[in-house]
């Protein structure tokens, strides 16, 4: 039995790459989620008008990686306290989300947020949006494991 989770924690490349050698993680793939426009494309999200993140869905087996060693990954890899920014990528399609599947997931995140506000991880409130899952839709080929065939780079 195999678990989806959805992440969104600025560019869908980085993000990605966060996940993709983790031992039970069967797959990733970048997209967007949680906006109003169905078959949204790159050019349409940056426009900021469909209201997507970018996001990374990730195809797991729980038995060999839990949800909350995700979630630990998903709270490392960004900050969690920038509205609509990660480094130097700014626009609502870079905030922070959790897209949850089930209310498993949904206790797990609510959980794993409340930890790390109580010991005052960060000096900012956290921010990130933790929302059912909506549509996923894949993004174009080319943004799929990016990172991976660019060596690492990124930009046009």
């Amino acid at each position: 039995m195999v678990e989806i989770a959805t992440f969104a924690a600025g560019c869908f490349w980085g993000v990605e790459e966060e996940f993709m050698d983790i031992p039970g993680v069967i797959s990733t793939r970048v997209g967007y989620c949680g906006g109003h426009t169905d078959s949204p494309s790159y050019r349409d999200v940056c426009n900021l008008d469909t209201g997507h993140a970018e996001a990374v869905e990730i195809t797991f087996d729980p038995l060999q990686v839990s949800y909350d060693d995700l979630l630990k990954v998903f709270w490392g890899c960004h900050d969690p306290t920038q509205i609509n920014r990660q480094g130097p990528d700014y626009g609502e399609q870079y905030r922070s989300a959790i897209f949850y599947h089930t209310e498993e997931q949904h206790h797990s995140a609510l959980a794993s947020r409340d930890e790390l506000e109580s010991r005052h991880t960060y000096r900012r409130t956290i921010v990130t949006q933790i929302v059912p899952a909506a549509v996923f839709w894949e993004a174009e080929a080319y943004h799929q494991k990016y990172h991976q065939k660019n060596s690492g780079g990124c930009g046009f």
